[in-house]
């Protein structure tokens, strides 16, 4: 807004006269925010902008975990995703831009991932990295509110219904319902059966578990669940209460420290029953610690994606990329997952461009018309159901030390019988 003052005829006059000018200033930037910078400025090129846009830029957030439980997940995703901005950079950017991506460690830890949010959220267009189902359960609103287009690193059920915010692939439930399945199917669990499930506390966890119940109870089967924190490293006191249950395998919806914790303990006190994580529970690290024979014998992980030893072409390619721009930096899920959001960021970048607007709910728009996002990395994706999973196929992976990333696939994408009727129960 371009606001013509006349000339102050006083010092005190030219004061009021900035003053007035700032409030002006700054409710136009309020203005800006809450609608998400939905405004008629348009570059030389024509294209609309809004906050994160200039005629040269493009820039992107990160809120990740450098520090806390997901430390080595963190690290592999912000660098998948540099190496992205940094590959588009180079075949001439997006809508004649360049891509920057802005990085704010939290740690795992909700306040100061507010703190970043607030930091970061008034000069970037779109959050292709959010570690952390609490810290997105945080920012729920304020995301909303900025049409904020967020790719949480999380996989709760409770992060649906959003325009602004898409969970990737399948969400924790559903892949417990297939992990119940393949427990089912290969390792003899039967009607009367007890499984244990062992999560954190929090959305990640609960969602897991109403997965497992709800499988647990299409099968006639128990659940014998432990509740534990994300600071929980020494799962002694929840082995014993499973082997006390009499459970014939274990499902974990946590960390990998607790993964490992579980694994061992289990095998060490005897209860060398399956084990089943979800895909955040589980890191190639671990194949060298102490746990590491019994992670291999006992543990399977389900996941949306593929593992990174996978023979997909795009998977391969990407493998090899990463290598060459990271040589001896381990290839991990996290380097797959912060990929595939940032080519799919990308992806609705692009659209929006053509659309004429990278305002952020036009990226928004663009990003939710998209009925068969394939980025070669998984299967495709459907983003047009704001309150549905983007996916219901889940693979089933298995830890190994000679494999590339510590993973082989086991089972090839597939949905899990129950998941249609699971999902329309759900309304």
């Amino acid at each position: 807004m371009n606001v013509k003052h006349p000339r102050p005829r006083t010092t005190r006059t030219a004061a009021l006269a900035a003053a007035l000018a700032a409030v002006l200033l700054a409710g136009t930037a309020c203005s800006s925010k809450a609608d998400g910078g939905s405004t008629d400025d348009a570059a030389a090129d024509g294209v609309k902008s809004g906050p994160g846009v200039s005629e040269k830029s493009i820039r992107l957030g990160a809120l990740t975990d450098l520090t806390g439980p997901y430390a080595t997940l963190g690290k592999s995703i912000v660098q998948a995703q540099q190496m992205w901005a940094d590959e588009t950079n180079a075949a001439g950017g997006i809508c004649g831009r360049k891509v920057e991506i802005v990085v704010k460690d939290h740690g795992y830890d909700v306040q100061k991932a507010v703190t970043a949010y607030a930091d970061i959220a008034p000069d970037v267009v779109a959050l292709p990295q959010v570690i952390g189902s609490p810290v997105v359960a945080a920012l729920l609103d304020d995301i909303e509110r900025d049409h904020m287009l967020t790719f949480p690193q999380a996989w709760a059920a409770s992060l649906l219904g959003r325009d602004s915010v898409q969970v990737l692939g399948t969400t924790y439930d559903l892949d417990m319902i297939a992990a119940v399945d393949f427990l089912t199917r290969t390792k003899k669990l039967a009607k009367g059966d007890t499984i244990g499930h062992v999560y954190f506390e929090g959305d990640y966890g609960a969602n897991a578990l109403e997965g497992t119940e709800w499988a647990a109870e299409q099968a006639g089967m128990k659940v014998a669940g432990q509740k534990i924190k994300a600071t929980d490293t020494d799962l002694t006191a929840q082995v014993s209460a499973l082997g006390k249950a009499g459970v014939k395998a274990i499902l974990i919806s946590a960390g990998p420290a607790q993964t490992a914790s579980l694994a061992g303990v289990a095998a060490a006190r005897g209860l060398k029953v399956p084990i089943v994580s979800s895909a955040p529970g589980y890191a190639p690290q671990l194949l060298k610690t102490p746990a590491a024979a019994a992670l291999e014998a006992m543990v399977h992980v389900v996941s949306a994606a593929p593992a990174v030893s996978s023979d997909l072409p795009g998977v391969k390619k990407m493998v090899a990329s990463y290598q060459k721009a990271y040589p001896g930096e381990p290839v991990d899920s996290g380097v797959l997952s912060g990929y595939n959001a940032a080519q799919l960021t990308g992806a609705d970048l692009k659209k929006a461009c053509e659309g004429g607007s990278l305002a952020r709910q036009d990226v928004v728009k663009a990003h939710r018309s998209q009925k068969n996002a394939d980025t070669g990395l998984g299967t495709p994706q459907n983003f047009t159901y704001v309150t549905a999973p983007a996916s219901r196929s889940t693979y089933v992976l298995k830890p190994d030390a000679k494999a590339l990333g510590g993973l082989v696939g086991v089972e090839e994408a597939h949905k899990a019988p129950g998941v249609d009727a699971y999902l329309a129960g759900r309304g």
